[in-house]
């Protein structure tokens, strides 16, 4: 929960010019592109702004407050790659071993060459290929490759299907390319998961607790909610539900053109009654603004928070530089580049500040979800900020106006 917002003359921001995020935000709801917003802002580890615009339910006439729960979809993966490093630290793996020494049914895996043949891979695919999508893995929804509408078809990673179940029916598939090749979004931080599963003995959920929900003190962060908290759900608008099986990148262009802001339902793709179940690395955890703004400041300051250290400062560090080739850039996600960005293990990382078409820092990183959960990180400014709503589909970049408005605000 937010408890305090400090006066941000303390840390360097005009306040008066911070608060046209104000307006900013609230002019999103009130064009009806989004049905509720919260942001946070935060510098040198103090909250100096967090708003909360319209609707959790707008529906219902719930407002959007600082206790609202979201779905975080692949803000899961900076958390997930997070929790596996802290494993790293205590000698139990290293970043080039194979993912096969722990997760043996990809000791066989193939490459799908392009005319169709399978061949052996270049090398194998390692554990850090996995976090920084340099595995030869893809997604279902990019669509983009003959692999890709593989895993459309077979459905793969359904809700109902257990983590170690779900990945062995992914090593069945080959490769999309020899790892290391090139940059693809991909199913490999639900590997990660499943390798913190085996490294650690113990189920992900219970990982991600230990070592960083209850040390960092995110309550309201895990997979499921508990339905005492129900209520805190935000519903979930716009179309399609990009993680359901059967939704390709074609169909969210499509519906980006025309734009919706329909309630919809996606307890299927995403449920929050099936914690002990549906847990997975690329998506899946639920959480507040607030709960996520201690992880992420736990990042900024190297590793510490509230005087208590969770993971090491070099490891950040080396989590947080780009390992992508420049040959490889720009990124890309479904035919849209992501300049200015390379990569790191489980975020982007801003290489080229003109090339991002926004103010920030090189070296600043962060991620976002498909429901339009954005965050960021600039250890030179010391800054974190955060941006939440529910809408699966938009061509808006509220979070590229959101960065306008945090660095105009610096003294």
């Amino acid at each position: 929960m937010i408890t305090t917002v400090e006066d941000p003359q303390n840390v360097g921001m005009d306040a008066s010019r911070l608060g046209r995020i104000d307006a900013a935000m609230q002019a999103y709801v009130d064009r009806g592109i989004y049905a509720g917003i919260n942001t946070l802002v935060a510098r040198r580890g103090q909250i100096v702004h967090a708003g909360h615009y319209g609707w959790r339910d707008r529906e219902a006439k719930a407002p959007m407050t600082a206790d609202t729960i979201f779905r975080l979809y692949s803000m899961t993966k900076p958390i997930v790659c997070t929790a596996l490093m802290t494993l790293s630290e205590e000698g139990k793996f290293t970043l080039v071993d194979p993912v096969a020494k722990f997760i043996p049914a990809f000791s066989s895996v193939k490459v799908r060459a392009d005319d169709g043949s399978l061949v052996d891979p270049v090398r194998p695919m390692t554990i850090g290929d996995v976090m920084a999508h340099t595995s030869g893995l893809t997604y279902h929804f990019l669509g983009d490759s003959p692999v890709s509408q593989m895993y459309e078809k077979a459905a793969i990673l359904q809700a109902d299907v257990s983590l170690a179940d779900a990945i062995d029916d992914l090593a069945r598939f080959p490769l999309a390319f020899h790892p290391g090749s090139r940059w693809k979004y991909s199913l490999g931080n639900d590997v990660v998961a499943r390798l913190i599963e085996i490294i650690a003995g113990k189920p992900l959920g219970e990982v991600l607790r230990d070592r960083l929900f209850e040390p960092l003190g995110m309550f309201n962060t895990g997979y499921g909610v508990a339905e005492a908290q129900s209520g805190n759900l935000a519903a979930m608008y716009g179309r399609p539900d990009v993680i359901r099986p059967g939704v390709t990148a074609p169909d969210c262009f499509e519906a980006w053109k025309h734009g919706t802001n329909d309630r919809f339902d996606v307890s299927v793709s995403y449920p929050a009654d099936k914690a002990d179940r549906f847990q997975r690395g690329g998506h899946g955890l639920f959480g507040t603004i607030g709960d996520y703004f201690r992880f992420a400041q736990l990042l900024c300051n190297g590793g510490t928070l509230d005087g208590h250290r969770i993971i090491g400062r070099k490891t950040l560090e080396l989590m947080h530089t780009n390992r992508i080739p420049a040959a490889l850039l720009p990124l890309e996600i479904g035919g849209l580049p992501l300049m200015g960005y390379g990569f790191g293990l489980g975020s982007r990382v801003a290489l080229d500040i003109a090339a991002t078409n926004a103010p920030g820092s090189v070296g600043e990183f962060g991620w976002s979800g498909a429901a339009k959960t954005h965050y960021w990180v600039d250890p030179k400014e010391d800054i974190v900020a955060l941006f939440m709503t529910q809408s699966m589909m938009s061509f808006d970049l509220p979070e590229l106006e959101l960065r306008a408005l945090v660095y105009q605000a610096l003294e």
